[in-house]
C-alpha cells in the first residue's frame, strides 16, 4: 500500500500535474525563454505528427494499409468539415485546419500516457491559439470585404432602431469568441486529468478494497480519449465556423 495511504493522507496530488518545470533555462534581457516540459510536448507532438504523416503517406498504396488508412479518415473527415462549414474557398485554408486539428488532437492524446505533459490543459496555451486564430479570421474578413466586413456586427434586415442594442451584443459575442474558444478546451482537459488522478489516489489508498474505484478509473479513462478526440474536432470546427462568418458574413 502506498505511504499516503498508511498515514491516511490522500496518496495523489491531482494538481501536480499541471506545473511547468524548467527544463533548459534560458533568460534574454530580463525575459524568461526558458524551454519547459510543456514546450517539449509540444515538440513532441510535432514529432509525433510528422513521423506518422510520413509513415502514412510512404507507401501510397491503392489498398491503404492501417496507417494510411487512420491519415486518409482524418484527411477526409477535416477536408469534409472544410468543405460543409466553409465551402470551397475554405480550400485555400485547408493545410493549416488540418494542422491545427492534429495538433491539438496529439496533444490531448499523448497527454494521457502516464508521467506526461498535456499542454492542451493550460489557458496559456489554449488562449493564444484562440487569439492566433481569432486574429487571423478578423484579417481574413476585412481583406475579403473590407470595411464592409463591420456589417457582421449588425444582422441583415434587422430594423434600424435596433442597432443600439444588436451591435454592442455583436461586438461582445465577438470579442468572446477566444475566450470561449479557448476556455472549452483547457476546462475539459483538466478537469478530466483531474477526475483521473482523484479516482487514482482512491485507487491507492483503498488498496485491496479498491476495485470499484479502479473500474470506475478504467471508465473514465475511456471516456477522456473519447473527450479528447472530441474536443479536438469541437476546436476544429469552430474554426471552420468562424472562417465562414469571416468569409461570407453570415
Amino acid at each position: 500500500m502506498a505511504q499516503g495511504a498508511q498515514d491516511g493522507s490522500f496518496p495523489v496530488d491531482p494538481l501536480h500535474q499541471f506545473e511547468i518545470q524548467r527544463l533548459v533555462t534560458v533568460n534574454v534581457g530580463g525575459l524568461d525563454l526558458s524551454f519547459t516540459n510543456s514546450a517539449l510536448w509540444m515538440v513532441i507532438a510535432v514529432a509525433a505528427i510528422t513521423g506518422f504523416m510520413m509513415m502514412a503517406t510512404r507507401g501510397r498504396s491503392l489498398v491503404p494499409g492501417r496507417l494510411q488508412s487512420c491519415a486518409e479518415i482524418l484527411y477526409e473527415m477535416i477536408a469534409g468539415m472544410v468543405r460543409q462549414n466553409v465551402g470551397s474557398e475554405g480550400r485555400v485554408y485547408f493545410p493549416f485546419i488540418f494542422s491545427l486539428f492534429l495538433f491539438v488532437l496529439f496533444g490531448n492524446l499523448l497527454g494521457m500516457i502516464p508521467i506526461s505533459f498535456t499542454f492542451t490543459s493550460h489557458l496559456v496555451v489554449t488562449f493564444f491559439m484562440a487569439m492566433v486564430i481569432f486574429l487571423a479570421v478578423t484579417v481574413i474578413g476585412f481583406i475579403c470585404h473590407g470595411a464592409g466586413y463591420l456589417r457582421l456586427f449588425f444582422p441583415h434586415g434587422a430594423p434600424l432602431w435596433t442597432a443600439v442594442i444588436l451591435v454592442p451584443i455583436e461586438i461582445i459575442s465577438y470579442l468572446s469568441r477566444p475566450i470561449s474558444l479557448s476556455m472549452r478546451l483547457f476546462a475539459n482537459m483538466m478537469a478530466g486529468h483531474i477526475l483521473l488522478k482523484v479516482f487514482a489516489g482512491f485507487t491507492l489508498l483503498m488498496g485491496i478494497a479498491g476495485v470499484v474505484p479502479l473500474a470506475a478509473l478504467v471508465g473514465i479513462t475511456a471516456l477522456e480519449f473519447l473527450v479528447a478526440v472530441l474536443q479536438a474536432y469541437i476546436f476544429t470546427i469552430l474554426t471552420c465556423v468562424y472562417l465562414h462568418d469571416a468569409i461570407h458574413l453570415h
